[in-house]
């Protein structure tokens, strides 16, 4: 079961990491996607009001909810729509790939562990040289990787 498990986590991994690679580099315009939209098609508010069917007033209020990041899914998705566009959205990682997330994770909590193990041992005259110290992170890291535990992703 675990091979089955780790394989669609491997495919999922894939998926995301190459939606971050496309997606690198993107940021929302300064005035937001609506707007932005908008004007590269050359409609104006009233028009855009009129293809929805609601007023101009709310294809304003949208543009700034948009911007102060109010705005629904559901409704990005009406106004894509609208606009003749589609609405796209995604979660990502951050930076690099899923595996760097997850290293990040690992190091973390090795880190943290370790950093509890140093204190006890500091007080017993027995600390580890900062070398050693990252050596054991490292390797706490490295095993924390291969198995994670249940509370892998809690907050220390």
């Amino acid at each position: 079961m675990s091979n089955v498990r780790d394989t669609a986590k491997r495919q999922y991994a894939r998926l995301l990491d190459k939606a971050a690679q496309q997606l690198a580099g993107l940021q929302p315009p300064r005035e937001g996607w609506i707007s932005a939209m908008r004007k590269a098609l050359g409609m104006s508010a009233p028009a855009l009001a009129r293809r929805m069917g609601v007023t101009r007033p709310a294809i304003y209020q949208a543009e700034r909810k948009e911007r102060e990041g109010g705005v629904t899914i559901q409704h990005m998705e009406k106004l894509a729509k609208a606009l003749g566009g589609r609405f796209v959205y995604a979660i990502v990682p951050g930076e690099g790939r899923i595996e760097d997330v997850l290293e990040a994770q690992a190091r973390k909590k090795a880190k943290a562990m370790v950093s509890r193990a140093g204190t006890h041992m500091a007080l017993e005259k027995q600390a580890l040289s900062p070398d050693r110290l990252e050596d054991e992170i490292e390797s706490l890291a490295r095993a924390l990787l291969r198995n994670p535990p249940p509370g892998f992703w809690e907050e220390e």
